[in-house]
């Protein structure tokens, strides 16, 4: 059998650039959305909340559509061409939003985003077919600090650029993306040999069909589950975090980018330096363990404390969360056949997407509910509390995963 090349210093760089640019293109765009919105409907910036709330359903709905699809097809046809036409397909639709001239097209180049923002799934998959042990590990760390490195950057920079046009924000990201898919069609290796490569089936290539590879062994349904619950834990952040910070803290917008970008730098240190030694020095299930535990103490300081420094003590105990996500990805890579990693990437993105979908409406009641129960001290916290239970529950599913 034919063994995958192992990842060239430019392959791995592309597929580094490409998470960058997934999570950063999504943050350059988001504070010009609604400016754009109002520019190409009138009104004002708080008519547009409806919109933007079903432009973040839609992409969500989209990503949950798409990502089995796009995972089955980097098992069939290899990860090379589906990341390379993911990133061009992206480029183009940034062009679209950019020259949309109604609502409506700029409504469709989101749906598009959604189904095109495939980079971190068939990265994993990639990185997947071409190493083992330790660097496997190591590389789904660094994977996920370039995507936590977008975040931070995005917003700043599409800040910056709307300073000369509404539209700047996208032209740029669709420069950068094209770019980069240019940068990957010369560089970039196929990692998946003929060999090893699966037939598509339909029947697979959806939630369902991902439902079932996920159930077919109990450590994969426990990580799938898990993995649920912390996404469903931390979407508690982009629903309601600006008004909760201000309502309970007096914090203005400058204040809540100060703390992301911290929150950030810090969880991509932890990310870079830290996964391997903690890794090495517990093992996996115990580092899962660990940073689920103190993703469910950082959410007790948010839920509960009753001055903005407390909630600042919490955010180095929950950039500690970020080495479970690593230890997860090595363990359930490992518990799938060399055909089905893009399957399995595929469903646990799409697991993702359902709590993306569910996250904003459910926090965003909790924290109404919270805030009107003036009469109970801290009662504004409820939707980091609810967060706090999601993660307890991860824990317990951690607890009990089998240890093989």
């Amino acid at each position: 059998m034919a063994e995958a090349p192992q990842p060239s210093r430019g392959a791995f760089s592309f597929l580094m650039i490409t998470l960058v640019l997934d999570s950063l293109t999504f943050g350059l765009t988001a504070p010009v959305l609604p400016t754009l919105l109002v520019e190409l409907e009138g009104g004002s910036i708080a008519d547009t909340a409806g919109l933007l709330g079903l432009f973040g359903t839609a992409w969500a709905v989209m990503q949950f559509i798409a990502s089995p699809i796009l995972g089955s097809l980097s098992d069939r046809y290899g990860r090379r061409p589906v990341l390379l036409i993911s990133m061009a397909g992206l480029g183009l639709d940034y062009i679209l939003m950019a020259l949309a001239p109604s609502v409506i097209w700029l409504f469709v180049g989101r749906v598009l985003s959604g189904v095109t923002t495939a980079g971190y799934a068939t990265a994993t998959a990639y990185v997947s077919d071409t190493t083992t042990g330790d660097a496997r590990t190591k590389r789904f760390g660094l994977l996920g600090a370039a995507f936590g490195f977008g975040f931070i950057i995005g917003p700043a920079v599409g800040g910056f650029l709307a300073g000369f046009d509404v539209r700047a924000p996208f032209w740029c990201a669709a420069v950068l993306c094209l770019l980069n898919a240019t940068f990957g069609f010369f560089i970039l290796q196929e990692s998946l040999p003929k060999e090893r490569r699966s037939s598509f089936k339909w029947r697979n290539a959806n939630f369902f069909g991902s439902w079932n590879l996920l159930r077919a062994t109990p450590v994969l349904l426990t990580i799938g589950l898990t993995m649920f619950f912390v996404r469903l834990a931390l979407d508690v952040n982009p629903a309601v975090i600006v008004i909760y910070t201000q309502t309970r803290y007096a914090w203005d917008a400058q204040d809540v980018g100060l703390m992301l970008a911290t929150y950030g730098a810090l969880s991509i240190l932890v990310q870079a330096l830290l996964i391997g030694p903690v890794l090495k020095y517990l093992g996996e299930r115990a580092a899962m363990i660990f940073g689920l535990a103190c993703g469910a103490i950082a959410f007790s300081f948010y839920a509960s404390a009753p001055y903005g420094w407390v909630f600042l003590i919490g955010l180095p105990i929950g950039a500690l969360f970020t080495i479970s996500n690593p230890a997860m990805q090595a363990i359930a890579t490992r518990a799938v056949g060399d055909k089905n990693q893009g399957q399995l990437q595929g469903a646990l993105a799409s697991l993702a997407s359902i709590a993306a979908i569910i996250a904003p409406f459910m926090f965003t009641q909790a924290f109404t509910l919270g805030n009107a129960m003036t009469t109970i001290p801290g009662a504004i916290g409820m939707p980091y509390a609810l967060s706090v239970g999601f993660f307890m529950i991860a824990l317990l599913l951690t607890l009990r995963m089998p240890r093989t």
